[in-house]
């Protein structure tokens, strides 16, 4: 998903994929503490993207779009 439609979401759509990414990140290392990750760079695409989406919850919250 590209930034520009990720600042489109809604502040709940983006709590929403921040918790289904969170979950899929915790996978995604324990799939690597077990040795069975493809891409090992996929952990940090999917740590930036977390990151990203917390930026944009913390901008909404600020603006006072939150509700």
């Amino acid at each position: 998903m590209a930034k520009a439609a990720k600042k489109e979401l809604s502040y709940s759509e983006l709590v929403a994929k921040r918790n289904e990414l969170s979950k899929k990140y915790m996978d995604l290392r324990f799939q690597m503490v077990v040795g069975h990750v493809d891409n090992p760079m996929q952990k940090r695409t999917m740590r930036r993207e977390i990151a990203t989406l917390n930026t944009l919850i913390r901008q909404k919250e600020i603006a006072g779009l939150d509700k």
